[in-house]
């Protein structure tokens, strides 16, 4: 898409009416915590079960109109204050040439996983292009902007380079990455070389996002739990910030405004210090993070929004103790630069009650926490 046509296509764009999460990147004055749930569009809700019934998985993926009814289905029951298109970090492999299949009740599995280095060349096809290959996601991020009619904000969303690296080799969903990883050891040169081009590929498809219509973009590296800190730093890390700056500079070449950047590192606990340093936005935090670390990050990195972290389990929990929960996750993040979530995605046998009892208890306690510690500065101003 030319630039020209990038720029009309924003301005037809229906004006927003609820920034609250763009304003909490920016660190500006709320009326509430804004909140969304990784995952919120899919498996834990009827009505998309009811559209997976009649059609598989990247089938919806692939066809804009589906994967705009799904993006729009828990925007329906909830009140969201961001949608996230529905799609896959796997689209990433597949528009490379990969054969990836969705597997009732086991998840994703490679036709053919890279074995040895030499499976590069037989399985990836370097000449493809993000803008051609995963055109369904864009067009879906369009007709899912305009579908929104201002609502909220719109998620866009890539694994990251070692995620996908990961996923490649082992196959399938790993506990202990261990092919994988054995290629950090013993193909070094290879795996940088993967992890390189994976990254300018994730760029280029985070930045056609952006120019179809996403106003925030996400990237989820997933698989820091079977890292170490040392190879954390060596082969996640240095594509991690070269995402951040490439998407910058991408966009302000096409002359388009920024997006906020989330970076969501499960289980990355080890390097909160090299995340909130890397030029993302917002530092997504799983429920692993403690509240010793959260006020730490948080006194070292004020200007930084940090996004998370209620334990998914705990949607599981009575309405009375989840409201305890959340007004204790307030009150450890504090209602300003602040994005309220889940520490990891929805669970398909979820208490769709209590996920709407977490939306709303977090926007009525953020509220009130805000309304009082405004009455408490005016009358010191007062005094």
């Amino acid at each position: 898409m030319s630039d020209s046509a990038i720029k009309q296509l924003q301005k037809e764009f229906p004006p927003i009416k609820n920034n609250l999460i763009l304003r909490a990147c920016r660190g500006e004055p709320l009326e509430r915590v804004p909140i969304w749930i990784m995952r919120q569009a899919g498996r834990y809700l009827p009505e998309y079960l009811s559209l997976r019934s009649e059609h598989s998985f990247f089938d919806v993926c692939r066809t804009p109109a589906l994967c705009c009814e799904v993006t729009l289905q828990p925007l329906r029951r909830f009140d969201l204050d961001a949608a996230i298109i529905f799609s896959d970090i796997l689209v990433v492999p597949q528009a490379l040439g990969m054969q990836v299949d969705m597997i009732a009740k086991e998840g994703p599995r490679f036709a053919h996983p890279l074995n040895v280095p030499a499976d590069i060349k037989l399985r990836i096809d370097r000449s493809r292009q993000a803008s051609v290959e995963l055109k369904y996601v864009y067009d879906a991020i369009t007709l899912t902007r305009h579908a929104l009619n201002g609502q909220c904000p719109l998620i866009g969303f890539s694994g990251a380079p070692w995620t996908l690296m990961s996923y490649m080799i082992e196959g399938k969903g790993s506990e202990t990455h261990s092919k994988a990883k054995k290629w950090l050891y013993t193909y070094v040169e290879e795996s940088h070389d993967l992890l390189q081009f994976l990254t300018h590929f994730i760029i280029d498809h985070l930045v056609e996002q952006v120019c179809a219509g996403a106003q925030l973009l996400q990237l989820f590296e997933s698989h820091c739990g079977c890292l170490n800190h040392d190879l954390f730093i060596r082969f996640s890390l240095p594509y991690l910030r070269q995402i951040a700056k490439g998407v910058r500079e991408a966009l302000t070449r096409r002359h388009i405004p920024y997006v906020p950047l989330i970076i969501f590192a499960k289980d990355a606990h080890y390097a909160l210090d090299e995340l909130c340093s890397s030029s993302f936005d917002v530092v997504g935090l799983d429920w692993s993070i403690t509240r010793k670390q959260i006020r730490t990050i948080r006194d070292k990195y004020p200007t930084v929004t940090l996004q998370g972290n209620l334990d998914p389990c705990a949607l599981y929990a009575s309405s009375d103790d989840l409201e305890k929960m959340i007004k204790q996750m307030l009150e450890i993040f504090g209602t300003k630069h602040y994005i309220a979530n889940l520490g990891h995605g929805i669970y398909p046998d979820a208490n769709i009650d209590n996920v709407k009892h977490f939306i709303d208890t977090v926007h009525r306690i953020s509220s009130e926490m805000i309304s009082s510690t405004t009455l408490t500065k005016t009358i010191n101003s007062n005094k």
